[in-house]
């Protein structure tokens, strides 16, 4: 375990130190660490990584923002919470005595009420032999064990159990369960792998860095490849690239809205609350509301199926 000393009182901590200790905090949450290190990357390369921590300014902090200014809400408020939560740590340590994010605001994010895929829109996407095995498999795993995209990537070949089709993910906060899988993720697996025995299940396109501040845990390099973890924000990007063919707005979809899918598929199944549930890991059934209110594909379903005109009459 790697051990980041803090500053000595008094003295100037410059950025990168006071970043490098923030970071240290989430080792165990994986996912949570990913997309804080995005922003605070941003923040280093704005600011400078030599920049004491109490010269940061409402400016610095407008100028590390303005990278996402024409994302999505949701996007920009993600990154902001990241900046906020850094922020607040630093006021804890007594590094910082204003607040540089006293400026910004979250933004109003428009919820669409139907973030669930159609089956068979996903069924061509996940069959489309243009996009690599290791999409492929991953999407349909996303999809399949309605896990979160940080815990699936998270996933080290250790973790599998082929038998029983589960694998022991990470969870938010560090605890450990197990999520299943069903016959077309078993059936593909193994071809991704192809033997391997440790490191990371879903690696990079390259080689991992072996020194300098972008080398990669040992955790995540592949022993026998050399190859790194696949990131969050890659995976995100190819899968939006690739979804746009299939998405009628041409926006391309998220792999958020994989475990939305599968869930929401599930509950059209008849599958109860409960049971959404087990498979989720929530902790309230009542997040569980948006996966029960079924969305644009059942009322298609009910409308054509209650369409007295378009049914075939008996002889």
């Amino acid at each position: 375990m790697s051990v980041i000393p803090l500053p000595t009182a008094g003295r100037p901590v410059p950025l990168v130190v006071a970043v490098d200790a923030f970071l240290e905090r989430f080792r165990d949450d994986p996912g949570t660490r990913t997309t804080y290190t995005e922003t605070l990357r941003r923040l280093r390369g704005t600011a400078g990584d030599q920049l004491p921590v109490a010269a940061l300014t409402p400016e610095l902090y407008a100028q590390t923002m303005a990278r996402w200014d024409e994302r999505a809400a949701n996007t920009w408020n993600k990154h902001l919470s990241a900046l906020t939560s850094f922020t607040a740590y630093c006021a804890r340590q007594e590094w910082l005595t204003v607040d540089p994010g006293r400026r910004l605001e979250r933004r109003k994010a428009t919820r669409r009420r139907d973030k669930a895929i159609p089956r068979a829109r996903l069924e061509r996407l996940f069959t489309d032999d243009r996009n690599p095995l290791r999409e492929r498999v991953l999407w349909r795993m996303l999809y399949e064990t309605c896990a979160r995209a940080e815990e699936i990537l998270g996933l080290d070949v250790p973790d599998l159990d082929m038998e029983f089709r589960r694998a022991l993910v990470t969870e938010k906060g560090g605890d450990r369960a197990y999520v299943h899988w069903e016959t077309p993720t078993a059936r593909l697996l193994p071809r991704l792998l192809a033997g391997r025995r440790d490191g990371p299940v879903f690696l990079a396109d390259r080689r991992a860095p072996a020194a300098g501040r972008r080398a990669p845990a040992t955790g995540d390099i592949c022993p026998e490849t050399g190859r790194g973890r696949l990131s969050y924000p890659r995976a995100e990007y190819l899968f939006k690239q690739a979804s746009k063919l299939h998405d009628p707005h041409g926006a391309g979809f998220t792999l958020h809205q994989l475990r939305h899918s599968g869930l929401t598929h599930l509950a059209a199944r008849g599958r109860s609350a409960a049971e959404l549930q087990a498979k989720s890991r929530h902790r309230h059934l009542a997040t569980l509301g948006i996966y029960v209110q079924l969305g644009e594909e059942t009322s298609a379903r009910i409308t054509a199926e209650n369409d007295e005109h378009h049914r075939r009459h008996r002889r």
